[in-house]
């Protein structure tokens, strides 16, 4: 399975998106929460170069935020990156 990080925040609807297409997914991740640590939030930014919740990394490569994730989910490429 791969490794994938969520950066996100309590109140960002597109967060809890991105977490419920991975669950629908049955693909296990870390949530960092980067409300309750500015230094995950200062991390968040250099590693993805965006200020933006959320931030999805699978098997460290930035994938970007919900929109991306999705497109990925639906032209397929999610399935394979997950594999």
């Amino acid at each position: 399975m791969a490794k994938i990080i969520i950066y996100s925040k309590d109140s960002c609807p597109y967060c809890v998106w991105a977490k419920e297409l991975l669950n629908a997914k049955k693909a296990s991740y870390t949530e960092i929460r980067v409300d309750l640590d500015p230094d995950k939030l200062a991390e968040m930014v250099k590693l993805s170069g965006r200020r933006t919740v959320p931030q999805i990394f699978i098997d460290d490569q930035a994938i970007g935020g919900f929109d991306d994730l999705s497109a990925l989910a639906k032209s397929g490429q999610l399935d394979k990156m997950l594999t």
